[in-house]
């Protein structure tokens, strides 16, 4: 809707959080982050919440995400030397796919500063054909999106 008020996301939206640091490289002419950096952090938060919660090793895991859509909305600037922390929670749970949404913050606002999605679908390695999210996966991640997703498809 055109003139539907929007709310931004605040910190107490998302349940589990991952800190990255701006580099002097990530200022573009403007004199603020580049849109395309946007999407490195969030590459970045959603595959160290996976790697921390054992349910990617990077280079072994048989079967794993990959990104078939993501989008970002910006509210607010971010600069070098800020300090970026990326709030995430799980929108939805599928049969293969999950959809994170994500909350990024400049230094302590509590007020998100951009607002994005990112949707992986999980694969065979071998085939790269889509298969059904590993059970251990959705136990690790179910207080993203709820205790009722860690229901077995």
């Amino acid at each position: 809707m055109p003139n539907e008020k929007r709310t931004r996301a605040t910190r107490a939206d998302y349940p589990v959080f991952q800190t990255v640091p701006t580099r002097w490289a990530d200022n573009d002419i403007y004199g603020h982050a580049n849109n395309a950096v946007y999407y490195v952090w969030i590459d970045t938060a959603v595959n160290r919440v996976l790697i921390e919660r054992g349910t990617l090793v990077p280079g072994q895991s048989d079967v794993f995400g990959i990104v078939v859509e993501n989008g970002c909305r910006f509210h607010a600037e971010i600069s070098y030397p800020d300090l970026v922390t990326i709030g995430l929670r799980i929108s939805r749970l599928g049969t293969s796919s999950i959809r994170y949404e994500l909350g990024i913050f400049r230094n302590d606002e509590d007020v998100a500063a951009a607002e994005a999605h990112f949707v992986h679908v999980y694969v065979a390695g071998e085939t790269m054909r889509p298969v059904p999210i590993p059970a251990n996966v959705r136990r690790a991640l179910a207080d993203l999106v709820g205790a009722d997703l860690t229901r077995e498809e």
